[in-house]
């Protein structure tokens, strides 16, 4: 990924802030059959290891886990906040003239290493995880106890957990740095008004850091 300085993205604050926000993680890979990537849900554990862990599962008919076995390198992108940038929204714009359009994001690539568990414990414990997370604003959270008898068991069977030892975390984010405060912030103003408040946010600092 090409990154200036003052873009990269180096607060560990900050780069969970972009994986836990965004969870759905693009996972590239390369096999004997050329390169493949596929969209999964993960748990980031920051804690785990050195660098942190991110944890999910496939399909058991995805050949991710039979093509990629254990040990296998991989690449996960995060894609956080994003949106195009009007050079009108710049101040400086109405005096010179001299701004073109942009695309202002947050994101954040992950390398790592590939394991694979096809055991029934990971997957619970996983699964329960995700579950609480992401039910958690629902006023009826819904819990995998809720499911009829034997229900889950067979799911179980149909899925694989994998999780991605991280080796490498890298986080960049184009959020106007390299303009005048005031054209970064008429830029926030405009995204914030037509209803994009995190990248908006993010420009102005508010995010995190």
């Amino acid at each position: 990924m090409y990154l200036p300085a003052h873009f990269a993205v180096t607060s560990p604050a900050a780069l969970t802030r972009i994986v836990e926000g965004h969870p759905l993680g693009l996972v590239v890979r390369h096999d004997d059959e050329g390169f493949a990537a596929d969209h999964i849900p993960f748990e980031y554990d920051a804690g785990a290891g050195d660098l942190g862990c991110l944890r999910g599962h496939v399909a058991r008919a995805n050949p991710l886990w039979q093509r990629s076995p254990t040990g296998s390198a991989v690449l996960v992108v995060f894609q956080g906040a994003q949106a195009y940038i009007s050079p009108g929204w710049y101040p400086s714009k109405q005096e010179a003239h001299r701004q073109v359009p942009t695309w202002n994001y947050e994101v954040v690539h992950v390398h790592g290493r590939l394991v694979i568990h096809d055991d029934e414990r990971f997957l619970r414990g996983l699964l329960a995880r995700l579950t609480r997370r992401h039910e958690a604003g629902e006023k009826k959270p819904w819990r995998m106890g809720e499911a009829a008898p034997g229900f889950i068991d067979d799911l179980l069977g149909q899925i694989v957990g994998i999780e991605i030892i991280i080796e490498s975390i890298v986080g960049k984010a184009k959020l106007s740095q390299n303009k005048p405060d005031r054209d970064r912030l008429g830029a926030a103003a405009a995204l914030e008004a037509r209803g994009e408040i995190a990248l908006a946010r993010a420009m102005r600092g508010e995010a995190g850091s």
